[in-house]
């Protein structure tokens, strides 16, 4: 149970990102820098976490042991996660992004056969393939259904060129977030606690977002002075408490897809809370019943989740 409260209070830090890009984007920003600001800013407050827990050598000497797996799936989990984000912020309004990034639950499901874990036998643990939860597959799509009856109405207000530009991105980062995530988090096991992954993670995606940085300012220019500031927001928010919220949520469920599937559920929250910041924050239109009947089936989705997940326990849950 506590996991899937972490998991909750990161998609309340999480949709910050939504809005927040979405208003950069409409005040003229570059959707590069929207992305690359927000991982140069995690850096410094991650890095003074790490140093003053005094795990900063132990991490700095793996990356340098292990640099293409850091690399890869940093880049992976980070890089063609938030960039595509950012894209899409700039052709599809906040709920919209929001909304579709909801594909991550079930795309976190999907991916379980990529995986190995570890179960008990005759001769001993050994270890096997991963198998699809197929219980907490079907409760997702419920959670998705939610998610298309609260922007049934909306949808058919969109362009094509905003559906397209607005959502292809962002399934290609609704699959490589929990990929990237993961996949670091089997390969870091017990060694790392989530700020010294994270921190990880953040170092190793630098090389994908200096390259993009460059692009951007070469066809951008430079980031605005409010861009900056809303991107720091962001980075604080989104990038630093939600991300290791979220990672220790996940963290809680290591050897237990189905309650892993569970905290990936809580993301969910975000279409609730992104959808509440656009009124406020935005001033868009109030939700509809339709909307409200979507989030009770989002609300139930996530409740039902906890509850099928909450009877097994293992040692790393809690």
């Amino acid at each position: 149970m506590r996991a899937i409260i972490l998991g909750i209070l990161a998609s309340f830090f999480f949709a910050v990102t939504f809005v927040l890009n979405r208003a950069m984007n409409l005040s003229g920003g570059s959707w590069i820098w929207s992305a690359v600001l927000r991982y140069g800013f995690m850096v410094p407050p991650l890095l003074l976490i790490v140093m003053i827990r005094g795990n900063l050598k132990a991490l700095l000497n793996d990356l340098i042991k292990r640099p293409k797996l850091w690399l890869g799936w940093s880049t992976v989990g980070f890089g063609l996660f938030y960039a595509p984000l950012c894209f899409a912020a700039a052709y599809g309004p906040a709920w919209l992004v929001a909304s579709m990034w909801q594909i991550t639950i079930v795309a976190g499901s999907l991916l379980a056969p990529f995986f190995f874990e570890v179960v008990p036998s005759d001769s001993g643990p050994k270890k096997v393939r991963a198998k699809i939860p197929l219980k907490g597959l079907w409760i997702s799509l419920l959670i998705l259904a939610g998610v298309a009856v609260i922007q049934l109405q909306q949808l058919q207000q969109l362009t094509l060129k905003q559906i397209i530009l607005g959502v292809i991105p962002v399934v290609l980062a609704a699959f490589a977030y929990p990929l990237g995530n993961r996949k670091m988090m089997t390969a870091c096991g017990s060694n790392f606690d989530t700020y010294q992954r994270v921190l990880g993670m953040t170092l190793a995606s630098l090389p994908f977002w200096f390259i993009l940085g460059i692009y951007g300012l070469m066809n951008a220019g430079l980031p605005s002075y409010q861009q900056m500031n809303q991107s720091l927001i962001v980075a604080l928010s989104s990038g630093v408490i939600a991300t290791v919220l979220f990672f220790t949520a996940t963290d809680l469920t290591k050897g237990d897809l189905h309650k892993l599937a569970a905290v990936e559920s809580t993301q969910s929250g975000e279409i609730i809370f992104s959808l509440l910041g656009e009124i406020f924050v935005l001033n868009g239109k109030s939700p509809t019943i339709s909307s409200f009947i979507g989030m009770g089936l989002v609300i139930l989705g996530m409740t039902l989740h906890s509850f099928f997940t909450g009877g097994t326990r293992n040692d790393q849950s809690v």
